[in-house]
């Protein structure tokens, strides 16, 4: 018996050099995450939201809101892990927030998006949803605008500035 060892010979080159492209390629992926600093810090992050829902009849609602929670020891995300929202508007009073702690995670250093928001006003049950939103770390703003949720709700803006302020990278 005979074996063709240069099919075989090829054959395991090709697969070596598959393998060595795709660990190149994920060790890439990985080495390019974006972050946020400072990493391992807590943070209040104030601003305001303007939201659309059946409660207020599709009329848009505007309130501030004070995000707060930290960020991760290694930059990765922060952890939302408290929203209050107020105003003069009576329905800015009456929000419950749900399913905390939402996560933050940078996907560029000018993109982000915070995972399973969600919140009721009255008999309208928001959410959850995943938020995509824009970063300028100049201004230290987190931006989201006509972001919709489960149960006709519309975040038609959020703007916060988190303090300490943010770096994404």
């Amino acid at each position: 018996m005979r074996f063709n060892t240069t099919v075989r010979s090829r054959s395991l080159a090709t697969v070596a050099a598959t393998v060595a492209v795709v660990g190149a390629t994920i060790g890439a992926g990985v080495a390019g995450a974006a972050t946020i600093s400072p990493a391992n810090t807590a943070f209040t992050a104030p601003g305001t939201i303007s939201v659309t829902s059946d409660a207020s009849f599709g009329v848009p609602v505007n309130c501030n809101i004070t995000l707060t929670g930290s960020v991760n020891a290694d930059g990765s995300a922060a952890s939302i892990t408290g929203a209050k929202v107020s105003g003069s508007n009576f329905l800015c009073g009456v929000p419950v927030i749900k399913g905390l702690p939402w996560t933050l995670t940078p996907t560029s250093a000018t993109t982000g998006q915070v995972s399973g928001v969600a919140f009721s006003v009255l008999s309208s049950n928001c959410g959850p949803a995943t938020l995509a939103g824009s970063f300028d770390n100049m201004t230290n703003t987190l931006t989201s605008t006509n972001q919709s949720l489960s149960g006709n709700c519309t975040i038609n803006n959020l703007t916060v500035k988190p303090n300490p302020a943010f770096t994404l990278s």
